[in-house]
């Protein structure tokens, strides 16, 4: 072991006012392992007993330099979480790295957790886990995607590991949010709670040892904490469809992001004039072609086909808006007649669908044509306004 190195990162990790917190219930048998594994990286430790009843109390009272928070009743790793972190954040720590006393984390990924911080300070990292990992349990692979998956229907973000209990925790806005729960699904609701106050919630690699299932000591029970899990996913889902994402969309909808999303996603400069005025071009002509109903469908599917600019597509086809389909009717109607040498049978304002399908000829042969020349009409104004307008600029 480098003892040089494990020196830089006690300093650094002081420095950043980082605790270690180590939330326990009834592991006597690996607490003391990770304590021991955890002071080669800091002297800052807080160990949470969540009422156990093995000797955990009692290895406790045998190292006093290990800071200590205990009560009887065990009542749930979230409560223990909660605990330290507000406890911490009041003896004025900055960050908070949650270890969990088991021994499936490697007190060694904690310089990751360090760098990360420094590069993005204020951030809620999760130590993301190799799920292909010796003696992965199947129901933990599961249970991961399936809360991967929520999370990111829930908040937006795309994480690969949001279960693991290997964390860091800014202490300056999580200790003061008030939560719902208090065992194994307040992991869930922090993450997604802290992801819509805008704090960054990112994924470290780190390792992860799962003895083997004899050996194992799990307080995890699936029926009951999948079914809590369940019911706060079902909830924070209705949360971000009826208020968070009505938020952050009336929070986006600025003058300089609107320009913004015009001019560097939807229609960016690089964008030549050509492009934008071919864009317009068949937009239009989709609009008034006869396949009412998909029209913009057509303008969409037909732009990405040509890799031009699809929102200028769209945007054209919506000239078939209902003021003015009376106008295209007629105009192709019309059109169509003369090319064909027929006379009109009812005036504009007989005009509809049903009266057309008896001149359906005549109807389409003008459309195909009145499209084509107010496509190109379109874009040849567009072409002649944007290269006025961008030669000013």
């Amino acid at each position: 072991m480098d003892l040089s190195l494990d020196n830089d990162i006690r300093k650094q990790v002081k420095a950043l006012g980082i605790v270690v917190l180590i939330p326990t219930y009834n592991n006597e048998k690996t607490l003391l392992q990770v304590v021991d594994s955890v002071l080669c990286y800091s002297e800052d430790i807080l160990v949470v007993n969540d009422g156990s009843t093995d000797s955990t109390a009692g290895l406790l009272a045998s190292r006093p330099e290990i800071q200590t928070l205990q009560y009887e009743k065990n009542r749930g790793k979230g409560y223990a979480i909660k605990l330290g972190l507000r406890h911490a954040a009041s003896l004025g720590y900055r960050y908070a790295i949650t270890i969990d006393s088991d021994g499936q984390h490697f007190a060694d990924d904690i310089p990751t957790f360090v760098a990360e911080l420094q590069e993005n300070p204020g951030s809620l990292l999760i130590g993301a886990r190799n799920l292909q990992a010796e003696n992965m349990p199947g129901r933990n692979t599961f249970a991961n995607k399936f809360s991967n998956f929520w999370f990111r229907v829930e908040t937006g973000i795309r994480l690969d590991d949001t279960q693991s209990g290997f964390r860091a925790y800014p202490l300056d806005k999580i200790p003061q949010m008030r939560f719902v729960t208090r065992r194994y699904e307040f992991e869930v609701e922090v993450i997604v709670r802290a992801a819509w106050k805008g704090i960054r919630v990112a994924n470290v690699p780190v390792k992860v040892y799962y003895p083997p299932e004899k050996e194992r000591v799990s307080h995890f029970v699936p029926a009951r904490d999948f079914t809590r899990i369940s019911i706060l996913n079902t909830f924070l889902v209705l949360i971000a469809l009826l208020v968070y994402y009505p938020w952050r969309f009336l929070q986006y909808l600025s003058w300089n992001n609107i320009k913004k999303y015009f001019t560097e996603d939807a229609i960016p400069e690089t964008t030549s004039n050509f492009v934008l005025a071919c864009s317009a071009a068949l937009g239009v002509c989709c609009g008034i072609l006869p396949i009412w109903g998909y029209q913009l469908v057509a303008a969409w599917g037909l732009a990405k086909l040509l890799d031009i600019n699809r929102l200028v597509a769209v945007i054209g086809s919506n000239v078939s808006l209902p003021p003015f389909i009376p106008f295209i009717l007629y105009g192709s109607y019309r059109v169509g007649c003369r090319l064909m040498g027929h006379e009109m049978a009812f005036s504009f304002d007989q005009i509809s669908l049903s009266s057309l399908a008896s001149f359906g000829l005549d109807y389409i042969v003008g459309s195909l044509v009145l499209s084509l020349v107010a496509g190109l009409t379109t874009g040849l104004l567009v072409w002649l306004i944007l290269s006025v307008f961008r030669k000013r600029k």
